[in-house]
């Protein structure tokens, strides 16, 4: 039996090796490859193609492609570039496939290997000159790339290789604004936006979207051009790409002003004048902006006669944000009777009518493109969803935030309305969402893991690929639901710090940095969450026991306690490698995580280091109320207080408490919180209220089970403004109404309500349109209490 074992062992030791020899045999090593390139291929990618992929082999390897005017002789290796419309190059055929293959529609490519005969060949064949440019993308993606792999440089092509791919949707770009309020591109060179755009090539996309004119009077501390020069720039880095250059231009004033209006066609003018290459007019119809569709659509009509004197098949967009049913009418109106042939789509955003809604009521001839919020977490279009709210008060709107899984549903459900995107974006930290919707508008059903790879392979190297694509999609799961049971965020800084120890060549790389970055602060977070709760509770026991005798005693006690810091001497490593992480995200990509060291336009602009250290319990409120007990007068007022604060969390048995958008802290609360009801900013995020009453829905739902039929309920709300809470259907009258903030609103449960054990509790939203968000009613926190 022991010999049969080690044959069979031996057995599967020879078949790893066949496997193994077999793979490296079929493999083309590229390290001696020339390139040839098909006259075909006109300028600007005859140049720009190999400049991309030998410019990038180069940085990975060490390895400088040459150029070649003819087939070498012998069996060296070539990389050819050539068009699916070529049947020969330099004499030889090109490799030939049925018309109806991927290469022969727009932006198409396929990639083959030849390895028999007289040269190994990788056949780069596009459908267009930016089917040749993604084709090297697609190439650039499966090298296998190293400076030093086993003490030698390392170029290989897994093979044989057969692959022909092109896009499902013809837009996928992202918007690029250089502008104060971005958290990185206002501090990028020339040289960072080239490669930037290059890099989004690389993964399929074909368009940027600039930020012109609205700019110029609010320029940033970090420009490293001024903002005009910078926007022709990225024109001219378009053009070398072949990307489409899209902008947003919005009127923030009054469109019936005769002179802003000519100021404003005159800005406009000079601008198209003097881009050399400009595709696309985006202009958002009320965000910013106010102004109604029949003064906007003759000014964009305007615009459009002289954007096309310039840039004879540019177009014109326009999106719906902001409208109201009757502004939308209008615009649908218009198009039925005037049917403007000098507009070429809509585009859908945050504050857009529904994206289904809108392509069903456009005409067939007008496209549609989805301008995605991709950079934001909350009070944006696409909130996490189940976020802690330890992670709203810290990492906040605009961190590093890779959600590959979130957003491929996301694109999943609305791509097929629409002709494709342009995201907005407001930074590098969304980087890894980009390639998401770059690579799954190309191909929606591309495996989100293996985008991650992908990703990870050519902007890191292949030996880390697998690794570092789980250790993205373990940060993403950090985002999941309550902070303090979610042990797999130590798990996930465990991963990426075994990969920053394995990898230092990998130190300088922003993309990296944010990665690790973001590991750690999670890490840390959690770490002050668990030990900052624990405090709270422990200062809650204190005043619940405290009395009339040792009143300021208790409060003192309890204030010391909840305000202890965490003796975790892992926390406080952690904390100084953030401070120094945040400085080394400066330097090489600009990320403006600090007020004080980085000066930001404002602090919710992804200024992570100024929150790294908020109150993750509620020590600022209850030094505050501490104070205004300490006034009063009354001793029986004064204990009252302290035992409503010791007992907010854990009103008693029977009883139950929810804490109404706290994944943590609300079990039996039905509904999620959205967009701008989930969390509040207010003084710049660093308000001092206590943490339930940063949180908020309008119209919560609860269900409570288990019931004492025979005992009195009384629910308790606590929030701002209107509560019409319903109980099982039934509306209720309450007994006390108090509106402002963090006082009480209760109401008696009929006995009848009870009798089965259970109950649900709705409430009714009070008609507030005409309020901004921020001033309409909210509500918090929710107590059912059981009465002696």
């Amino acid at each position: 039996m022991h010999s049969q074992t080690r044959f069979k062992a031996f057995i599967t030791i020879l078949l790893f090796l066949a496997i193994y020899f077999q793979s490296v045999a079929q493999s083309i090593d590229l390290k001696n490859a020339t390139w040839i390139i098909s006259p075909g291929i006109t300028s600007p990618m005859k140049e720009t193609a190999p400049a991309v992929l030998t410019e990038e082999i180069a940085k990975r390897t060490g390895i400088t492609l040459k150029s070649a005017a003819a087939w070498p002789k012998g069996n060296a290796p070539v990389i050819a570039f050539a068009l699916a419309s070529d049947k020969t190059l330099l004499s030889r055929n090109v490799p030939a496939s049925d018309e109806n293959s991927a290469e022969f529609k727009p932006e198409g490519y396929r990639i083959v290997t030849e390895t028999a005969g007289a040269n190994k060949t990788v056949w780069i064949i596009g459908a267009d000159a930016r089917g040749v440019l993604f084709g090297t993308g697609y190439l650039l993606r499966h090298l296998k790339m190293s400076k030093a792999f086993m003490g030698k440089p390392l170029l290989e092509l897994a093979g044989p290789t057969k692959v022909a791919s092109s896009p499902a949707y013809p837009i996928r770009g992202h918007q690029l604004g250089y502008r104060s309020t971005a958290n990185t591109y206002d501090a990028w060179t020339v040289a960072q936006f080239d490669q930037y755009i290059r890099e989004l090539a690389v993964f399929g996309s074909n368009a940027v979207e600039g930020i012109p004119f609205h700019e110029d009077d609010k320029p940033s501390p970090h420009f490293k051009i001024p903002a005009r020069e910078m926007r022709i720039k990225m024109s001219e880095i378009c053009r070398k790409y072949d990307m489409d250059y899209w902008v947003w231009t919005p009127a923030t004033f009054e469109l019936t002003d005769k002179t802003k209006r000519q100021a404003e066609l005159a800005l406009h003018e000079q601008f198209y004048k003097e881009c050399p290459r400009l595709d696309h007019i985006f202009f958002p119809g009320g965000d910013p902006g106010d102004n109604h569709p029949s003064e906007v659509l003759p000014f964009l009509k305007e615009l459009q006669t002289i954007l096309v004197k310039y840039h004879p098949k540019a177009k014109m967009w326009i999106s719906l944000q902001g409208f109201d049913t009757e502004q939308i009418d209008y615009f649908y109106k218009y198009l039925e009777t005037e049917k403007p042939a000098w507009l070429q789509g809509v585009v859908s955003g945050p504050g857009s009518p529904p994206m289904a809604e809108t392509r069903y009521r456009l005409p067939k001839q007008y496209q549609h493109r989805q301008y995605p919020d991709i950079t934001h977490s909350v009070r944006c279009e696409f909130p996490v969803e189940k976020f802690d709210q330890a992670f709203a008060l810290t990492l906040g709107r605009e961190s590093v935030n890779p959600r590959p899984f979130a957003f491929a549903k996301i694109q999943e459900k609305y791509a097929p309305f629409t002709d494709g995107f342009v995201s907005y974006s407001d930074g590098s930290h969304d980087d890894v969402n980009k390639v998401l919707w770059s690579m799954r508008s190309w191909d929606p059903q591309a495996d989100v893991h293996g985008i991650m790879e992908e990703y990870s392979a050519f902007f890191f190297n292949h030996t880390v690929a697998s690794a570092a694509a789980s250790g993205i999609e373990g940060l993403e799961q950090n985002w999941k639901g309550p902070l303090t049971e979610n042990g797999g965020v130590e798990m996930t800084y465990l991963n990426w710090k075994g990969l920053e120890s394995s990898e230092p060549s990998l130190k300088d790389n922003w993309r990296w940095q944010m990665l690790v970055f973001r590991a750690y602060y999670d890490q840390y977070t959690r770490l002050r969450l668990i030990h900052e709760q624990k405090m709270e509770r422990d200062a809650n026991k204190v005043l619940a026991a405290a009395n009339q005798g040792n009143l300021r005693q208790a409060m003192d006690s309890s204030l010391e306690i909840v305000n202890r810091p965490t003796p975790n001497l892992l926390a406080k490593d952690l904390r100084k490698w953030l401070e120094k992480q945040s400085d080394a995200l400066y330097t090489s990509i600009g990320l403006q995580t600090s007020t004080e060291k980085h000066k930001p336009r404002n602090p919710e602009r992804g200024v992570v280091m100024d929150f790294v250290d908020y109150p993750l319990n509620n020590r600022w409120w209850l030094a505050d109320e501490f104070e205004k007990i300490k006034k009063m007068t009354d001793p029986d007022q004064q204990l009252a207080r302290l035992k409503t604060i010791a007992s907010w969390e854990n009103p008693g048995p029977g009883s139950y408490y929810d804490d109404i958008s706290s994944v943590a802290k609300g079990p039996r609360v039905k509904t999620i919180s959205e967009d701008a009801t989930d969390v509040a900013w207010w003084d710049n995020g660093m308000s001092r209220k206590r943490l339930s009453t940063q949180l908020f829905q309008r119209e919560p739902e609860l269900d409570y089970e288990n019931l004492d039929p025979r005992a009195r309920y009384i629910i308790r709300v606590a929030g701002e403004g209107d509560a019409l809470l319903r109980v099982d259907g039934r509306r209720l009258s309450p007994i006390v109404y108090n509106k402002e903030s963090e006082t009480f609103k209760e109401w008696i449960v009929p006995l009848s309500l009870t009798q089965d054990g259970k109950i649900s509790v709705t409430f009714d939203g009070p008609e507030e349109s005409q309020l901004n968000w921020r001033k309409q009613s909210k509500i918090s926190d929710v107590w059912l209490l059981k009465q002696p």
